[in-house]
């Protein structure tokens, strides 16, 4: 009988969320989303040490901003639910408010002969690395050291409980089979063996803060939650040999989720993880909000930076998935109906910060005049101008297709909302020349007495005809106008602004320039 879909994006509150956790997000989101399934967030907080104040609202805010909010493990109000009721049966959701549930399932395991205490201290596991290191050999805790370590397997059992009970110092490991083959299917990456004679036996619990490790809890919470697919990160592949064995030891087999590894996202050069390093280096985000470190360190996110939120979801879907199609731009309703394992690719996505920015570049295209106007108003505001909204939007119409970004709308057209307080100087030297602007101040007055309503077709039109039919250079002429207008001699074409600004602006901008440079 086939279970409803249920996948779990379960990240640890131990800093920003990367970009690359918002992808598996996105992922598992979309899977969920086409199969009528249930997406839940699960908080893996069992790190104890490396927790870190304001991750999880970190966390919560981020998938709000992307449109991807789960569908179970936050209540209305984004709060992480904590305790179990009709409406949320395998709450709560952070494993910190579990860890009573994961002892009983360590203490099975030992019960069942598949795991161990092991009183072995820190010390002498690393006094023994580093005696192995010496040799040129590596310390692995298996099959062929076990049995010479201080564990249940080799104390008796009135050393083993009174070790128990008078130290706190103790660990719960999973006894690794000795020279079996762990036969294995991966989504994405397809069927994989793995000899258990290379792997090592993974603490599973321990006792002196009364934690699991990832290895136990997760898949503890996957089984209680019914979790169908993990769709996880390529870094936990190693781990998937042990998590099948788990499955078995515990007898959960025709229950166990199908494994779903996600490839890396590599650096713009493709050459290793794409990590906040790379961020600061080469001037680009690598987490979708702000994050201010406990060293007071600000680190850029996509959405401070500027980037819409579905420029930002749908750059993250084309990194490691492709609909088999050239279709780009995609809604996130889209992606829904397009989205499938089968073509997410095994190899690493290389981040490309250009594409990054070509998307935000699309999608500021595909937003309204109004939309973008509202936007540039509190640009505008910081600035200390207000302006007519309806002029805001005239403005925007005129300068989107130029724009990235809509803090670029400033850069680029700051002149329509304050007159220039000065020129630029190699373009001053370059066209402000006497045989240049005593023709252009003739232009000026011919616009003052153009008759009627300002209109750009017709003005502009009858601009190029009057100075055509004088011979003219247009160039010239133009640019000694731009001057006046803008400060330099880039901008919108002089019909555009002089219809923006209006006859009374233009020819106090014209009055100015006569005064400062004639």
């Amino acid at each position: 009988m086939t279970r409803p879909t249920r996948v779990r994006f379960a990240p640890s509150p131990t800093g920003p969320l990367h970009m690359g956790g918002v992808r598996t997000a996105l992922y598992n989101y979309l899977f969920a989303k086409k199969y009528n399934g249930t997406f839940v967030l699960r908080i893996e907080d069992t790190d104890s040490q490396r927790f870190t104040p304001g991750a999880e609202e970190y966390i919560i805010e981020s998938l709000r901003w992307c449109g991807i909010m789960p569908t179970e493990g936050v209540d209305e109000n984004g709060k992480v639910v904590e305790e179990a009721s009709s409406q949320h049966p395998h709450a709560p959701y952070r494993q910190s408010q579990r860890k009573a549930i994961y002892r009983k399932y360590a203490d099975q395991l030992v019960a069942s002969g598949n795991a161990y205490y092991a009183f072995d201290s820190a010390e002498e596991l690393a006094t023994l690395r580093s005696e192995m290191e010496a040799k040129g050999e590596t310390f692995i805790y298996n099959y062929s050291t076990r049995k010479n370590l201080r564990n249940s397997l080799t104390l008796g059992e009135d050393e083993v409980k009174r070790l128990l009970e008078e130290t706190n110092d103790w660990t719960i490991r999973f006894k690794m089979p000795e020279n079996r083959v762990v036969a294995m299917d991966d989504l994405i990456r397809g069927h994989i063996e793995v000899n258990t004679s290379t792997l090592d036996d993974k603490v599973l619990y321990k006792r002196a803060d009364e934690l699991p490790t990832y290895h136990l809890a997760n898949i503890v919470d996957d089984h209680l939650m019914e979790i169908t697919e993990v769709i996880r990160g390529e870094e936990w592949l190693p781990s998937l040999p042990l998590h099948y064995l788990l499955y078995e030891a515990f007898g959960w087999q025709d229950t166990m989720p199908r494994f779903a590894h996600l490839s890396l996202l590599l650096k713009p050069d493709g050459k290793g993880k794409l990590s906040k390093r790379d961020g600061d280096r080469l001037g680009f985000p690598v987490f979708p909000l702000n994050w201010l470190s406990s060293t007071g360190e600000v680190y850029s996110g996509y959405r401070e930076k500027g980037y819409f939120a579905e420029a930002f979801v749908n750059l993250l879907a084309l990194l490691g998935w492709n609909p088999g199609n050239d279709q780009e731009l995609f809604t996130l309703e889209e992606l829904t109906q397009a989205f499938s394992l089968d073509r997410v690719v095994m190899h690493g996505a290389r981040f490309n910060p250009d594409k990054a920015k070509w998307f935000n570049k699309e999608y500021l295209r595909k937003h309204s005049d109004e939309s973008l106007a509202k936007d540039f108003e509190a640009i505008l505001e910081e600035k200390g101008i207000k302006a007519d909204f309806d002029y805001v939007v005239k403005v925007v119409s005129l300068i989107k297709e130029r724009a990235t970004f809509v803090a670029d709308f400033w850069d680029i057209a700051w002149y329509l909302f304050k007159a220039p307080c000065e020129y630029v100087e190699k373009d001053v030297a370059k066209f402000w020349k006497e045989e240049n602007y005593t023709l252009a101040f003739k232009v000026a007055d011919f616009i003052a007495a153009f008759p009627g309503e300002l209109e750009k077709e017709a003005l502009e039109s009858a601009l190029e005809e009057y100075i055509r039919g004088n011979e003219w250079p247009m160039g010239k002429v133009m640019n000694c106008l731009r001057l006046a207008l803008v400060g330099s001699s880039s901008g919108l074409g002089i019909a555009d602004i002089v219809c923006l600004l209006g006859k009374d602006e233009f020819e106090r901008r014209v009055a100015a320039i006569k005064t400062a440079l004639c």
